[in-house]
């Protein structure tokens, strides 16, 4: 096995010296006290700025980790904690971008309103009109903010959708298969709106989570690409990508790094479908 292979069977959760933004420990959540487990034993860190990739097979639990984090449900086992502090509320630092963005955006109000939707009362409507457009700017869609979401694209509406997850300046940005709706051409094109975002959006980097189950997107976007066990999900594995930034699509996918990492992920995943086949055995 390769030396990239070797380090994917080991989770690392302690990466960074500092303390990270998100730790998970031990996570677990049942959606009834006697049934299916979605989650069991979920631990890992999220660094300060790290972008982390998810990825697994349908079912085991990556959309329901996403709402653990976010608070939008509490663990049956574990903790979440976001600079130390227990996630028991959706917390302001965190924002989330859905990928059903056609259901995500408020047709009867324009792309502007939508994207202000989330700011708070307490400033004028003179400051949020100019913050909202400052973000649109900022996603290339300055030009469309009298227009209403039923009026863009898929891969438009989603910028809108990732442009209201912003104007509040999260911390954390968390992103459930946000390109799984929109055609290849676009989901590259929104890959790279990402990746802008991620390294300099007003100045800073934001801190990312990103699930996906395109295995080439998470090696293309992430610095560490986190993998799922098949349900209940468990971390199968933890994988440094190690490309360098600014990626380019041609010239990163085509890298021997690209595909040692990419090849690491997929031996990690065939692994788990060899023990899972293999226990399944054994219980009959």
């Amino acid at each position: 096995m390769s030396e990239t292979a070797d380090h994917a069977q080991a989770v690392d959760s302690s990466a960074g010296t500092a303390e990270p933004v998100l730790r998970v420990s031990a996570l677990g959540k049942r959606y009834s006290p006697q049934g299916h487990a979605a989650l069991a034993g979920v631990t890992f860190d999220v660094e300060d700025g790290e972008l982390l990739a998810l990825v697994g097979p349908s079912g085991c639990g990556k959309t329901t980790l996403l709402r653990l984090l976010c608070g939008l449900m509490l663990p049956s086992e574990g903790t979440v904690l976001l600079h130390g502090r227990p996630v028991v509320r959706p917390p302001r630092e965190v924002a989330l971008v859905f990928q059903d963005y056609s259901r995500s955006l408020f047709p009867w109000l324009t792309v502007l309103r939508n994207v202000m939707f989330p700011l708070r009362r307490g400033h004028s409507r003179a400051w949020k009109i100019e913050r909202a457009e400052a973000v649109l700017r900022e996603m290339g869609l300055h030009g469309v903010a009298r227009k209403f979401p039923w009026e863009l694209s898929g891969g438009m509406q989603q910028r809108v959708a990732i442009a209201r997850a912003l104007v509040s300046r999260p911390e954390i940005l968390l992103l459930d298969e946000p390109f799984a709706s929109v055609d290849a051409l676009t989901r590259a094109e929104l890959q790279d709106v990402l990746l802008r975002v991620h390294r300099d959006i007003e100045g800073r980097r934001v801190t990312i989570v990103h699930v996906t189950h395109d295995i080439d997107e998470a090696v293309y976007l992430a610095d560490r690409v986190l993998v799922l066990s098949p349900g209940p999900g468990r971390v199968a594995g933890s994988v440094e990508v190690g490309l360098p930034r600014p990626r380019i699509q041609t010239a990163t996918r085509s890298s021997t790094r690209f595909l040692e990492v990419r090849n690491a992920i997929h031996e990690v995943i065939s692994t788990q479908q060899r023990n899972t086949i293999t226990a399944t055995s054994n219980e009959e």
